[in-house]
């Protein structure tokens, strides 16, 4: 099944590129192709304007672990638009090879990996268990930009 025809299927909307503020320079790509791999940079979870989902903070304090999961399926769409408007189609990823995710934590907050889930069960559900099974790591850290509670960067091997 083609991609785009899953993602019609499951009613999912890609968003648009995420607006970064003004002030902000980011001197390089979101993604990088080299050869048959796509090395996706780090993206935080956007509405489908691009803009910034809420709610912003730490997970365990200002996010509930539900809006943390929720916040990582949002960054998952997110990296599905770069890499489709990178590659011109999803249909191009042959495996997703490896995920490391953030989740922004509170102190004492250690459920990350059920936070990245929210990621990981995005792209089984799309891609499939074949193309769509994934190395990952999912860690706790103090900060992340812009205050977003998840950023999550991604290798892909590509045809």
């Amino acid at each position: 099944m083609r991609i785009s025809d899953r993602l019609e299927e499951l009613g999912i909307v890609i968003p648009e590129p995420p607006r970064i503020p003004p002030t902000v320079v980011l001197p390089f790509k979101w993604v990088r192709v080299c050869g048959d791999r796509a090395f996706v940079s780090g993206h935080g979870p956007t509405e489908t304007d691009g803009s910034f989902a809420k709610p912003l903070g730490r997970v365990g304090r200002d996010v509930t672990p539900e809006e943390a999961y929720r916040a990582a399926r949002l960054t998952g769409l997110a990296i599905l638009g770069s890499l489709q408007r990178e590659l011109g189609s999803l249909d191009r990823v042959t495996a997703w090879a490896r995920v490391f995710g953030m989740v922004n934590c509170a102190p004492g907050f250690r459920d990350m990996p059920n936070v990245i889930n929210g990621f990981s069960d995005l792209i089984l559900e799309v891609f499939g268990p074949e193309r769509g099974q994934h190395a990952r790591s999912a860690v706790g850290v103090a900060e992340l930009p812009f205050d977003i509670p998840v950023e999550i960067e991604a290798e892909i091997l590509i045809d």
